[in-house]
């Protein structure tokens, strides 16, 4: 605990890394403040329906990713999802469009371009999705919930218009977080509207396992502990890398040649576990809401099974297709982010080797080798933690909103922003500490 003190006080000795943090937390509760604003025209008393809704099931991960807000029918009922789905689009396309491959490799400039585009592209894709969520309004909600009339235009271009301009509020405040605050902006906001689920669902399961006596506070304590293991897990997962290393011959103009040669440099290529991160979620979850959308409109029984089975998130094969699409799709946003025949020609030019490999084309076939053999046992884990909500719901009964938090998107999500954000602090702290967040160390005298 007093290390912890230390480390706390240290943070707040560093002035520019004081702004930053406060600077990130007022950002952050103006979002959070957005999330409890209605929209203009509806009666925020009459919104049971929608929040039963999004209760459970698959509306429940759409309220989730935007902090409750997309039930409350807020001004960022849309979150910040339309941009992060402009960004997987542009990342995509730029796997087969040459101009956007160009962007890619022309440093800073190409990126500010990249930037741009994704942005307009965010208000397209918002632009489709608020007549879709107003639509649904309108399915939802009591006519008399409309104070200015039902499927009024008024209401409805209005409604469209603040949700555009919520989205991109909400995209301004996470590019705002990135340069003025601690960074990951946009992974901040999406693990705060997680984290401010986090209280309610214990709460409601507290409840149940508690004062209504459905199994009582050991079986809860038992839960926590699960919940604590799978955390681990997840931190395991995300930091976990194969080092390859890598020797580099000593170049000086001084000195005995072959003492030169044999003294040379070694280093490690650090190859991520779960190179992908939580991307194949994210495409695998989008994906499992086409087959009931499309069965959906049909009114056949077969038809309604479908519908029945992919809309039931906790059920069987719901989560048999969604961790086999896990598994595929790491192995495919591996292969496209993680560029082995770029790696070869970079070491190969800094004069570097793998001991045992020839630079070149058997370099790049070695590393793409070692990335599919880590993937694989890789990409099993992260279906394994996607679908866990869905077993401990079976094997322990777990109320829904509190299950989850034992796995999937969200439990990803929020492992991986914790460790970039202490990650983040600890750049500052080393500038001035050798402690600080870290485990051990002296402090370094001040630098002006």
């Amino acid at each position: 605990m007093k290390k912890f003190i230390e480390s706390i006080s240290n943070v707040w000795k560093i002035e520019e890394l004081k702004n930053r943090i406060l600077i990130t937390l007022g950002l952050l509760l103006v979002y959070r403040f957005g999330a409890h604003v209605t929209l203009p025209g509806i009666d925020a008393t009459q919104l049971t329906g929608l929040a039963g809704q999004t209760k459970n099931g698959l509306g429940s991960i759409l309220d989730m990713f935007t902090g409750g807000a997309f039930s409350k029918a807020s001004v960022f009922a849309l979150g910040i999802m339309p941009y992060i789905s402009a960004s997987i689009v542009v990342q995509l396309m730029g796997i087969a469009i040459p101009y956007l491959q160009k962007l890619q490799s022309d440093g800073e400039s190409g990126r500010k371009k990249i930037n741009q585009i994704t942005r307009w592209l965010t208000i397209v894709i918002t632009l489709v999705q608020g007549p879709t969520y107003i639509y649904n309004l309108y399915r939802t909600l009591p006519s008399s919930a409309f104070i200015l009339g039902f499927n009024s235009f008024e209401f409805l271009f209005s409604s469209v218009v603040i949700l555009v301009t919520g989205t991109i509020f909400a995209m301004w405040l996470g590019e705002k977080i990135t340069d003025k605050g601690i960074g990951n902006g946009i992974s901040l906001l999406i693990m705060v509207g997680i984290l401010a689920r986090l209280p309610q669902a214990f709460i409601q399961e507290f409840t149940t396992r508690v004062t209504n006596n459905n199994g009582g506070p050991m079986l809860l304590v038992v839960e926590i502990i699960i919940w604590l293991l799978v955390i681990i897990s997840c931190v395991l997962l995300v930091m976990a890398i194969r080092k390859i290393p890598v020797q580099y011959a000593r170049r000086t103009t001084s000195g005995d040649f072959e003492q030169d040669m044999m003294g040379g440099n070694r280093q490690w290529i650090p190859l991520k576990l779960n190179a992908a991160g939580v991307m194949p979620i994210i495409f695998a979850q989008a994906i499992m809401f086409i087959p009931a959308a499309v069965a959906g409109l049909s009114k056949s029984d077969a038809s309604q099974s479908v519908v029945g089975a992919f809309s039931n998130m906790f059920g069987f094969w719901y989560n048999l297709v969604f961790a086999t699409l896990i598994v595929v799709f790491t192995f495919f946003y591996t292969a496209i982010t993680v560029p082995t025949n770029k790696m070869s020609d970079d070491l190969k030019r800094s004069g570097g080797f793998i001991p045992g490999v020839r630079p070149g084309v058997e370099t790049s076939d070695y590393l793409d080798k070692v990335m599919s053999l880590i993937t694989f046992p890789g990409s099993l884990f992260l279906a394994l933690i996607a679908v866990f909500p869905a077993i401990v719901v079976s094997l322990m009964d777990v109320q829904q909103s509190w299950a989850m938090f034992f796995g999937g998107t969200s439990l990803i999500i929020m492992v991986g922003v914790a460790i970039d954000t202490i990650q983040q602090i600890n750049s500052y702290l080393l500038n001035k500490h050798y402690d600080g967040l870290m485990k051990s160390g002296k402090n370094r005298k001040a630098v002006a």
